[in-house]
């Protein structure tokens, strides 16, 4: 009986408990309608405000439901009533959330777009404690609409890890999506996990093919055009190169920025190209790009032709960013005129940041006018500056035409291309005119801008709501005015820029997946140069050993790995390995010889470093502005030949060294050594002076120092061989020699002794 009745107390306090929770849930204070209902109307509460969607905002009726977002001073509220107000006469609608946010659920999102079709709604948040829900404590108001024109395409684009660096060195972590507005999920990802860089792409009219910027084998300039299909490959048939373009005069081409033709014949690009493309310190702008030289170029897919576009082929400008006119009678391109830098080395394509310190660390400015020219079957014509967006003393790139022909919507920004916090979307008559800004820009870099394909909506990137790039999407009217843009959050990771979108004329099904068939020894290459160029040394041994299993016979990966194992990782034996069999494969390579030289330099085996450092220089080629590497080599060749003693042949390469580069310090030292040991002591203090004048830290012999302080003995000016005597001294202390350190302290006390007024130390 006794356990009858405390199981009857146990039920007894569940039942209570139940109650109590009900009645709480119940309170009427904590509903919708109550809170609403409270609501004075009096305008003294602090304001709601409501980060999206914005004033005015317009959705297309094909949307899934977007994210609603505000915030407000009031930090105690705990409880937000939303009221949506439609114009159709019918009952308001009521909702009642814990957080400053909220999405609607499908069912009711297709309500509301229904009764907000071109009629705005008007949407009230209210927010309380529930602590005290009968006080409203702050409020705030926005009236939204729905379109009748739907976006009508699925939507490309990319998704990049940031900052820049980290994408770059390792590019499996990019990738691409492909799906409709109206997905609730973010769309599949298509590709992904490439171990190459894949950049502009673009679509014909009838979405019929893929085009890509994909980097295959050697050639940073490859291109590939292949069929749209929802198993797709990117087949190396399909892949072409922009580098086969004028092959035979040796400059290499990027081709970055190229675009297919509307009916998918051609192709148009920039080549011959040169582009500050560096990485920048801040998280939201992690690089700075824009090209400074290049001509355009157009591949006829019927043809398999490359041929200069006339009229946009002017090597006194860059010639970039080109676009199609929706029939294809003209492209509109960016061009400036050409720039050298004062660092210039025309061996390269891309440009570190010392390359180019005159934009990087000066903030030169560098402006683009938007010119169009006829294209006439590849014939071209007379380029002619688009009134509207060309000579205002601004930067205008990134054109892209409406589907109609009617209107150019272009970026301007103060200077330079791409990433530009202060990049705005301007519209203008495709045949130029007064240029308006776009109502729907917002406050931070808007880019990267496409049509769809009934011309209502445009699509770009922002980061006015994160470092992280987010889409953005607006409605174009007739007259060309823009609603304010609306974000596409539920499209995007919170930990991924997304950038590059473009409209597809095509079902969200058209792609499900895309299979790279070019991955080679090549890619993992080109990611290990990307972890050397920043400094990570692990990263970049990871990434030529996978090179190696594909490609056993890779001689760049086999030198550079070399490279880093012998003067990095001090893995002497295995590195001296690699750059044995990285000559083995090509005996004529000069990096290899130089390399293989130094590393035999340290181990001591003179001759041997000798005759591959000589080999070095020799087949160093010419014209190519590789004028750093012969420097770099005569110099290694200095120093071996003073390890031996041939101090004659160490004066003449040295002094050949000088007549490439008469600033060169370290050749000013090594000439020094030399002429030391030859007995010549005013053209050592000579070559001496100059090159600590240069640079201080080359200065690191012991025994230079003590020849300069005898010969200053001898004239008995005693004063300047204390202070050489004194350096020396220094220096030989770091050497830890005692021998040497006990012989310079008995000149150092000598020449203390004789220097007059100074006594016996």
């Amino acid at each position: 009986m006794w356990i009858r009745r405390s199981h009857l107390l146990v039920v007894v306090l569940l039942f209570g408990v139940a109650s109590v929770l009900l009645f709480v849930s119940r309170r009427p204070g904590l509903d919708a309608c109550a809170i609403l209902s409270a609501d004075p109307g009096d305008g003294l509460c602090p304001a709601v405000t409501i980060a999206h969607p914005p004033e005015g905002a317009l959705f297309p009726p094909d949307i899934a439901a977007p994210t609603f977002r505000w915030s407000a001073d009031e930090s105690a509220c705990d409880a937000w009533a939303i009221r949506l107000r439609f114009q159709d006469g019918a009952d308001d609608l009521s909702v009642l959330v814990r957080e400053p946010l909220w999405v609607a659920d499908r069912s009711l999102w297709e309500t509301i777009k229904t009764r907000s079709l071109e009629k705005p709604v008007e949407m009230l948040v209210v927010g309380v404690s529930g602590s005290r829900p009968g006080k409203v404590l702050a409020r705030g108001r926005v009236t939204f609409a729905t379109s009748p024109d739907e976006v009508g395409a699925s939507l490309f684009y990319r998704e990049v890890n940031l900052p820049f660096i980290e994408a770059v060195k390792d590019p499996t972590k990019i990738r691409w999506r492909f799906g409709s507005i109206s997905s609730e999920d973010m769309p599949p990802v298509v590709l992904e996990n490439v171990p190459v860089c894949g950049n502009c792409h673009s679509f014909p009219t009838d979405a019929s093919l893929l085009a890509m910027d994909v980097d295959y084998a050697n050639s940073k300039g490859s291109y590939v055009v292949t069929r749209v299909a929802e198993e797709m490959m990117l087949p190396t048939s399909d892949i072409i190169t922009w580098n086969d373009y004028h092959v035979e005069d040796g400059e290499q081409t990027f081709g970055l920025l190229s675009q297919i033709s509307p009916d998918g014949r051609y192709v148009v690009s920039t080549v011959k190209d040169r582009s500050v493309f560096v990485p920048m310190p801040a998280l939201a702008f992690s690089q700075l790009f824009f090209p400074i030289k290049g001509i355009l170029c157009i591949y006829d897919r019927h043809t398999q032709q490359f041929a200069a576009l006339p009229g946009a082929d002017d090597p006194r400008y860059v010639q970039s960013n080109p676009t199609w006119s929706p029939d294809g009678k003209y492209i509109v391109f960016a061009r400036s005129e050409a720039y050298r830098l004062r660092a210039d080395d025309k061996s390269k394509v891309l440009l570190s940041p010392e390359d180019c310190a005159e934009f990087v660390e000066e903030g030169k400015p560098f402006l683009y006018d938007l010119y169009r020219i006829a294209f006439n079957e590849g014939r071209g014509g007379v380029p002619e500056p688009i009134p509207g967006a060309s000579g205002d003393g601004m930067s205008n790139y990134f054109a892209r035409y409406s589907p109609d022909g009617k209107w150019i919507v272009f970026c301007k920004a103060k200077s330079y291309m791409l990433l530009q916090p202060d990049s705005q979307l301007h519209i203008i008559p495709a045949a130029g005119g007064e240029p308006r800004r776009l109502e729907g820009n917002t406050a931070r870099m808007n880019s990267w801008h496409s049509f769809s394909p009934n011309g209502r909506w445009l699509v770009f990137s922002s980061k006015a709501g994160s470092d992280y790039t987010q889409l953005f999407l607006t409605h174009i009217d007739e007259a060309g005015h823009s609603s304010p843009a609306i974000c596409l959050s539920h499209l995007t990771a919170s930990d991924r820029a997304a950038n590059i979108p473009e409209f597809v004329n095509a079902a969200p099904t058209a792609i499900r997946k895309i299979h790279e068939q070019f991955l080679n020894d090549y890619s993992f290459v080109r990611a290990a140069d990307a972890f050397f160029r920043a400094h990570d040394t692990d990263g970049a041994i990871r990434e030529y050993r996978k090179a190696l299993e594909l490609n056993p016979q890779n001689v760049w990966a086999h030198r550079t790995l070399g490279f880093l194992l012998f003067n990095v990782k001090e893995q002497y034996d295995e590195g001296l390995v690699h750059l044995q069999t990285a000559l083995e494969l090509d005996r004529r390579d000069p990096r290899t010889h130089h390399d293989l030289g130094m590393a035999l330099l340290y181990r001591g085996q003179l001759d041997s470093a000798a005759a591959h450092l000589r080999a070095a220089i020799k087949g160093m080629p010419h014209g190519l502005g590789l004028q750093y590497d012969a420097i770099r080599m005569r110099h290694a060749l200095g120093q071996a030949l003073l390890a031996q003693g041939r101090l004659a042949e160490a004066v003449d390469c040295m002094s050949n060294l000088l007549r490439l580069d008469p600033n060169c310090a370290e050749a000013h030292y090594g000439l020094a050594l030399a002429l030391a040991g030859m007995e010549r002591p005013r053209d050592v203090i000579a070559h001496y002076t100059t090159a600590v004048r240069i640079r201080p830290e080359v200065d690191n012999s012991p025994m230079l120092h003590d020849f300069i302080a005898g010969y200053y003995v001898n004239r008995r000016a005693f004063k300047q061989a204390l202070a050489h005597q004194t350096r020396a001294l220094e220096l030989a202390k770091v050497s830890g020699d005692p021998a040497l350190i006990g012989a310079i302290e008995e000149r150092l006390r000598i020449c203390r002794q004789l220097l007059p007024g100074a006594g016996a130390p």
